[in-house]
Order: structure tokens, then C-alpha cells, then sequence
């Protein structure tokens, strides 16, 4: 051990350290500043870490702790608390926020940055936050929160919030100002006495037998309290969403089949020598040719990935029409195979749980997409009643779907119950990008054709998905993107497959988009091809094919209301015929998503509001916060049905009651948790006007619950199937520069009914961001079966100064079975994105791509993220 001396926010501080640790480390760890997060360590390359370092704005995770000495450090909690207050009033006020983990960072790169430059550009302020990643927000709102905190420190006037609550007015996010300012604990924020740390060892093989695990010198390590393997689960150690199907520990005599799969788990009375033990772990493996083909994989005779399932996990098929005729006599026909790539979901916060000890079974703190799928899987591992695991959210930084299945939550309830003592594993984002499920690539072959005036006759389609070593919800995601597969368009035959397969590569499951972004690519590809055969433009192309109320969707559902596409159309007419007719390349592509899961599946939304002593309303349902905004529209509801003010409703996600409605995913969680608020607001509104007080109705609950089951499977085989609830719309335009560059980006959107406008751009905003990554710069490569790169910025997701400017345009077309009219628009956001993004490009240099992400454009070129070389081969990957 060393010590170092420094001053801390203005206080001397004499420190004993590890020579492991970090900066960030003796922050969080031995003084227990919690606004410095843990998003990369140690890369350095997301900024969450932030702190002012002798008035320099720094990165901690990725400097030695001895390093310190001598220096004055300063982080968020440090500032003056008026400057703390006008910080966090400025990001609430500019919803420069969602889920709130890289927000303490650019809080004080805000401070920072206007110390230096009082009246600053959005220019110079997009550049000053390069070091700087954020998943959530698209940055255009946190550009505003900078210049709303600028304004206000140049005139003296505080930024406006906000505060009126009902529905289509603003209301701030619940509980910004916290999380601005690094207040609200995610998971490994938490603090509880005699907290063990944990950690888990990897298996470095994509497939591979397990001949021996030795856990003695792990457990020999002074400090080691625990470790765990397959042979101390006292329940079932195969779990999953959809099938049991994925082992919380491999054992011996079994095979890894995947990267990301769990040997063994320590606890210890430190992180490091959590880590340190991990890594002691023996395993001996036959290493054994890892299969990572699909299209190999699906053959006859192929290595079988999964004993619970052969090769080919599901099979999709919807057909109406005579396909075959409709082209033969078609005016033009166009044939072409489209690829995308596998996606991270780089959420800012890695995975983490913890687990406490509680009356003869657990207390799971989770920053899952589902707690009470959570809460069945632990029990089911720790062979106890369901009851005995309570499960509480902690909402989480980011998920976009990759935090649907679990990932550590078995393995630190497990050591919670072996030790008897509280256990938290926090993974590394090395680890957090080998466990957790990954978009699809999807290969998808493509017929389609039209008549000589554009009108589509027929889409004929194939879709092969790799969907890795366990199922997640992979057969979801393949049935989405083959029911999606002729987009928002009129066509009169249809006959498309799309199939699952399992290999040894990472799994895929549930990233925003559900498959429809992939077959978006394509169509929206087959249509620009055919519009130049017709000698029609990109806009008149997709109106004279657009849907309206009474066309049949590509499952065969007719659409019998809200249908918004048009009226996207219109929104962005205007601007596209500007651009066209200036000289600008540019691109249109429109998109449609689903909200609620359908196809045939029974959904739940269900809430309890709960009068409680002291004038509040507990608001229970059963769906994550993860920065979308959930919490606050769901009380946007209570108040425009009871006439309640929005300060007196505290939103909650736990066990307490028994709300289980599956995962938050679909975009249905407004749709079905908000009219489950609306039934349960309507109880306590029928008191309030009988003229009774929430001092008069404290402990009195009232319950909503809605169940929607009235769709049909794809293989319902009946004349006029409904395969979902409702459905999102949009147009998205694209211009480019004089150099090939992104320069502008117009988003029109169907949204149904505004509920919080800030909020609902800000989610476009972000897919906007995540649609233009996966359009130009990201993807995760495997060579057998490993990701070639762990780093941020080889991933590809844009920075600040990388994003051009987009504009929101909302459109409302109200859903009658939405809460006042209103529909999930968390993904329909980046589903048009890369389609808009390849007509631009096309348009520039007469390319076209057919495959993602585009990087060999110039508007890749432009972007300095993304580039990714191969030890092995450093021509290989670019």
C-alpha cells in the first residue's frame, strides 16, 4: 500500500491505495464521491469519469491512482452550491438528460467549457464534449442544457422547469435535478454495510468442453469470502426468457458456447481481489472449432450449438398473393441481398446487481428490463419459492434491450446466499460487451417489383439472422423483422421467410429497432431502385405506396386506425423538394414499428397507486425506467385523471405487488402501463370527488389492470389476423453536404398523441443517434466467436461534434387504444434511419450500399469513430 496526498474539493485528504487503483477508484471507493461513474474503465473514453484536476477537465478511470499527489481535485459535489443548483436546472429545463449516467460528467465539462468560454457556440460546444459518450440523448438537448447554463450565468435568470403535468404539457423529468447532479444511486452506487464484492470468470473460448475447474488458489487468496461454480447452484441452473436454455454456470463436463459464459463467481472483501481471484480460477477446457456461420450452421449435419435446440432456432413465414405471378407481370422487378452488422449496445452503465440477505431469502436490487422475469429466474435458481426473492429496480444508465435477459443477477444472488452477507457484482465493460445478447446481423435477400406507374405488385423476401449460442428472444426478433419486411407499403402478394440460427458466436436478442430497423434497410433500398427505373423521386415513390387506413400491413393485418405514415410524408415534403431542388444529395426513407409485442402473445399493463401518510401517491407498475421517461408520463397520466398535482406522486418499481407484465420492450410500455395508470387514477379520482382527502384515503390502493390479448400468431392461418396493438409511423429525410458529409437530418414522426414534448424528441433525438451509428459506424466483429475490439471508439458510436443538426417534426394521429391517444415511439426513431442515410448517398456518388455499416462513404469519412484494425490482420477491419 501507498499513500497519496491531495486536496479534494477544497479539503486535504491523506489516502492509502492499492497499485490498482485508479483515480476514479479512490473517488468513488475510498471517498465516496458517486457523481464520478464507472462507464469504460479504463479506456477513458467516455467521459462519465469526469473531474477538474488543477482546473483541467480529466478523465479518472484511466490514470493511477499515485498519480494524485500534489494535486487539487475537484468533482460535481465540490461546486458552489449555486452552481450546482444552475447546473441542474439548466439540463432539467433543456431535458439535456434521460438515463442519467453520463450526465454528472457533462455537467461539469458544462462548467468547465463556460469558465473558458462564457457565450459559446454550439459548435464549440459540441467539440468540447468529444471525450464525451451519451447513448441516450443525441446530444442536441444537452448542447441546449450548456447554452441555457451560459445564458443563465451571463444574465442572472434561472432557467424556467416545466412543473404542470398533464398530458401534452411540459413536466420535468422525475427526479433530474438528482440525477444531474449524481444524487440518485444506480446499483453500484448503493452502499450497504459489510458489502462483499464480486466478480465472475469468463470462458475465453466460443465453444469449447469443460474438462476440470480448480477453484483452490482462488480461494486460497487472503480476502476470498466465497466462490461458486455449477455445483453449488442448490436450484435450476438453465434459465431464460423464452426457453431454459442458458446456464447461469457452465459445469464440468459440459461445453461453453460463448465468450460471454460463466465459470465461476467469487466473493471478496475488495473488488481487486475479487477480480484477482477470478482470474485464479482453473479451468481446463477441450477447445473445440467454434461454429459462427449461419449459413453453415443451418446446414444438414452441422455441429448442434444449443442441446436444447436445433440449429435453427425458429422458422417465420407470412404469404398472401400469388408472388410469382404478381412479378412475372410486373413493369419492374429489382433482386439484391442487403447485409447489417452485429450491434453493442454500449449502454453507459454496465450490468450490476446486488443482493442482501433477507428473512430466509434475497433482496435483489436490478437494473433489468423485467424484474419479475428476474425475480422467476433467481428463485428458479436458488430453488426458492418466488415470494422469498424480493425484487426492487434501481432504474438503470441505458439498456436499448440488452438488459432483457440477465446477465449477473443469478451469480450475485447466488453468493448472496451462500455467504449470508450482501454481495454486488459490477462487470467491466470488457465483460459487459462478452455477456450481453447484440443486434442481429441479418442477411437478407430481396424480389420486388411494381407496375410502370410505382405502384408495388409483389415483395418476395429471405431473411437469415444469427442470433449466437442461446435464444434470448432471437425468435422474436426474426418474426418482427420478416412481419415488418415490406415496411410501411401497400403490397398486394407477399411471400417472405426469415429464419433464426444458432452459432457460437455472441447471443443476439432485443436491441431497439426488434429486427424491423434490418428489413427497413432493404425494402427502403428496393424502393429507391425502383423509383429509378419508374423515373419517379424518392418522396413521390413512397406516397404513392404509403398506407392508409384499410391496406393490409405486410402480416396481412389490416389497418383499421391511426395510420400516421401520409402525414409524416407531408410533414417532410417541404423540406425534401428545398433540397432537391438547391442540389443537395439527399435521402427519404419512411419506417413502421410495432407497439405492444403482439402476435399473439397475452400483454399486461398494471399499476397500483398506493395513498400513503404525508399527502403522496405511490405509483406501482411493472416496467423499467431506463431513461426514456416512463416514470414521468405514467404520472403525467395520474394527473390528468386526477386533477393531482405531479409533486405528489412517487413512481416506484419493485415486488411489493404482484405487477408482472414481462419486458420492457416492444415500445408498449406508455401504451399498456399508461392505461393501466388511467384505470387506476379513475378509483381514486371517484373518491377525491366524493369529496374525501388522500389524508382521509391513506392505505387505500387502487388498482388498474389491463390485459390485451386480441392479437394472432403468424401462424393463425385466419383471413384477417391482427398481429399487433398498434403501430408507430415515420419519414426521414437526410441531406448531405458538398463533401458526402451528414449535414442535416429531418425526422417526422407519428407519435399519436404528445405527451411530454421534450421528452418524446429527446427519445427521437437519441434513435435518431443510434440509427446513424448503425447506419455509418458501428458494428461489433467476431473473429471465432470473440469481439476484435472492447473499444468505445472503434465501436462506432457517434460523439457530439459527429451529429448534424436534426429536426423533430411531431405528427399526431391518436391510437384509440392508447392512453389519451398516445403510442411508444422509443424505436421507431433509428427504424428508417440508415435507409434515409444510403438513398443520400446514393444520390451523392451513385453508390449503392448494400451492406452496413456504410464506412467505405464519404459520410463515414467524415466521422472519426468507428475504425477498427485487427492485431492479427490490420487491413482487415477498418
Amino acid at each position: 500500500m501507498a499513500t497519496v496526498r491531495f486536496t479534494l474539493n477544497g479539503v486535504p485528504r491523506t489516502v492509502e491505495i492499492d497499485e490498482r487503483d485508479t483515480e476514479l477508484d479512490v473517488l468513488r471507493h475510498q471517498c465516496g464521491l458517486t457523481s464520478t461513474k464507472s462507464g469504460c474503465q479504463p479506456q477513458g473514453q467516455c467521459g462519465a469519469c469526469l473531474a477538474l484536476v488543477d482546473g483541467k477537465p480529466l478523465v479518472t478511470c484511466a490514470t493511477p491512482a499515485s498519480r494524485m499527489d500534489g494535486h487539487d481535485i475537484v468533482t460535481l459535489e465540490g461546486l458552489d452550491p449555486a452552481e450546482r443548483e444552475l447546473l441542474a436546472r439548466s439540463f432539467v429545463a433543456a431535458a439535456g438528460l434521460q438515463c442519467g449516467f453520463c450526465t454528472p460528467g457533462l455537467a461539469l465539462r458544462a462548467k468547465s467549457l463556460v469558465d473558458h468560454h462564457p457565450d459559446p457556440t454550439r459548435e464549440e460546444i459540441a467539440r468540447g464534449l468529444d471525450v464525451h459518450l451519451c447513448r441516450c440523448t443525441g446530444y442536441a438537448k444537452v448542447v441546449d442544457a450548456v447554452l441555457l447554463y451560459a445564458e443563465a450565468r451571463r444574465t442572472g435568470v434561472m432557467p424556467e422547469i416545466g412543473e404542470q403535468g398533464r398530458v401534452g404539457e411540459p413536466l420535468a423529468r422525475y427526479r433530474g435535478r438528482d440525477l444531474v447532479l449524481g444524487e440518485r444511486a444506480f446499483v453500484d452506487d448503493l452502499k450497504v454495510d459489510g458489502l462483499l464484492h464480486g466478480a465472475v470468470t469468463l470462458s475465453p473460448h466460443a465453444r469449447a468442453r469443460v474438462v476440470a475447474i480448480d477453484t483452490s488458489q482462488a480461494r486460497a487468496l487472503p480476502g476470498v469470502i466465497a466462490v461458486a461454480t455449477a455445483a453449488d447452484v442448490p436450484g435450476e441452473r438453465w434459465n431464460g426468457l423464452l426457453y431454459d436454455d442458458w446456464p447461469a454456470f457452465v459445469a464440468v463436463g459440459e461445453e461453453v458456447r460463448c465468450v460471454g459464459d460463466v465459470l465461476a463467481a467469487v466473493a471478496a472483501e475488495d473488488i481487486h481481489t475479487a477480480r484477482a481471484a477470478a482470474n485464479l480460477v482453473e479451468v481446463v477446457y477441450e477447445v473445440l472449432p467454434p461454429l459462427v456461420d449461419p449459413h453453415e450452421a443451418r446446414q444438414s449435419g452441422a455441429t448442434r450449438v444449443n442441446p436444447v435446440h436445433d440449429n435453427v432456432l425458429s422458422a417465420t413465414r407470412f404469404a398472401r398473393g400469388d408472388v410469382e405471378a404478381a412479378l412475372a407481370t410486373s413493369a419492374h422487378v429489382v433482386t439484391g441481398t442487403w447485409q447489417t452488422q452485429r450491434i453493442e449496445h454500449l449502454f453507459l452503465e454496465p450490468e450490476s446487481a446486488l443482493a442482501v440477505p433477507r428473512d430466509g431469502g434475497v433482496h435483489l436490487y436490478t437494473q433489468g428490463q423485467g424484474i419479475f422475469d428476474d425475480q422467476r429466474q433467481v428463485a428458479r435458481l436458488l430453488g426458492l419459492p418466488a415470494q422469498e426473492v424480493h425484487v426492487e429496480l434501481v432504474p438503470n444508465g441505458g439498456a436499448f434491450g440488452g438488459k432483457e435477459d440477465m446477465s449477473v443477477q443469478a451469480q450475485t444472488a447466488l453468493l448472496c446466499w451462500l455467504t449470508r452477507r450482501p454481495v454486488r457484482i459490477t462487470l467491466t465493460r470488457e465483460q459487459s460487451i462478452r455477456m450481453h445478447p447484440k443486434r442481429h446481423p441479418i442477411t437478407l435477400t430481396y424480389t420486388v417489383g411494381c407496375d410502370a406507374e410505382g405502384h408495388l405488385t409483389a415483395v418476395r423476401a429471405s431473411l437469415v439472422g444469427d442470433t449466437g449460442a442461446y435464444a434470448s428472444v432471437g425468435s422474436k426478433v426474426l418474426e418482427r423483422a420478416a412481419g415488418h419486411a415490406c415496411g410501411p407499403y401497400r403490397v398486394p402478394a407477399v411471400d417472405i421467410d426469415a429464419v433464426a440460427v444458432m452459432t457460437n458466436n455472441p447471443p443476439c436478442g432485443a436491441m431497439r429497432g426488434f429486427g424491423a430497423n434490418q428489413s427497413s434497410f432493404a425494402i427502403e433500398g428496393c424502393m429507391d431502385l425502383l423509383a429509378a427505373k419508374v423515373g419517379l423521386d424518392g418522396w413521390e415513390m413512397r406516397w404513392r405506396n404509403a398506407v392508409d387506413v384499410g391496406d393490409r400491413f405486410g402480416t396481412g393485418q389490416i389497418l383499421e386506425k391511426s395510420v400516421g405514415v401520409r402525414k409524416t410524408l407531408l410533414a417532410v415534403k417541404d423540406d425534401y423538394y428545398e433540397a432537391l431542388g438547391a442540389g443537395r444529395a439527399v435521402g427519404i426513407a419512411c419506417g413502421i414499428k410495432n407497439t405492444g409485442i403482439g402476435n399473439g402473445a397475452a400483454e399486461w399493463g398494471k399499476c397500483r397507486l398506493v395513498v400513503e401518510p404525508g399527502g403522496t401517491v405511490g405509483l406501482y407498475n411493472g416496467f423499467t425506467e431506463m431513461g426514456q421517461g416512463l416514470l414521468t408520463v405514467l404520472t403525467q397520466f395520474a394527473v390528468e385523471v386526477t386533477g393531482l398535482p405531479p409533486s405528489v406522486f412517487r413512481p416506484r418499481v419493485d415486488s411489493t405487488f404482484a405487477l408482472a407484465c414481462g419486458q420492457t420492450t416492444g415500445s408498449r410500455a406508455t401504451l399498456f402501463g399508461g392505461r393501466a395508470t388511467i384505470e387506476a387514477a379513475k378509483g381514486l379520482r371517484a373518491d377525491l370527488d366524493a369529496g374525501r382527502t388522500l389524508s382521509d384515503l391513506v392505505g387505500r390502493v387502487y388498482a388498474g389492470d389491463v390485459l390485451i390479448d386480441d392479437t394472432t400468431p403468424p401462424d393463425a392461418g385466419v383471413p384477417d389476423p391482427k398481429t399487433h396493438t398498434a403501430f408507430g409511423y415515420a419519414t426521414q429525410v437526410c441531406v448531405l453536404d458538398e463533401r458526402g458529409a451528414l449535414d442535416r437530418f429531418i425526422a417526422a414522426h407519428d407519435v399519436g398523441r404528445v405527451v411530454n414534448p421534450a421528452l418524446v424528441s429527446g427519445q427521437i433525438e437519441g434513435a435518431v443517434h443510434m440509427g446513424l451509428g448503425f447506419a455509418l459506424t458501428e458494428e461489433l466483429p467476431c473473429e471465432d466467436g470473440m469481439p476484435v475490439t472492447f473499444k468505445l471508439r472503434e465501436i462506432g458510436p457517434l460523439r457530439a461534434h459527429d451529429m448534424p443538426r436534426v429536426e423533430v417534426l411531431l405528427v399526431e394521429e391518436p391510437e384509440p387504444e392508447g392512453p389519451f391517444g398516445a403510442k411508444g415511439v422509443g424505436e421507431i426513431g433509428l427504424v428508417p434511419t440508415a435507409g434515409a442515410v444510403a438513398g443520400a448517398l446514393a444520390m451523392f456518388d451513385g453508390t449503392r450500399h448494400h451492406h452496413l455499416p456504410m464506412k467505405d462513404s464519404p459520410a463515414a469519412h467524415a466521422i472519426r469513430v468507428g475504425h477498427i484494425h485487427s492485431h492479427g490482420d490490420p487491413g482487415r477491419w477498418h
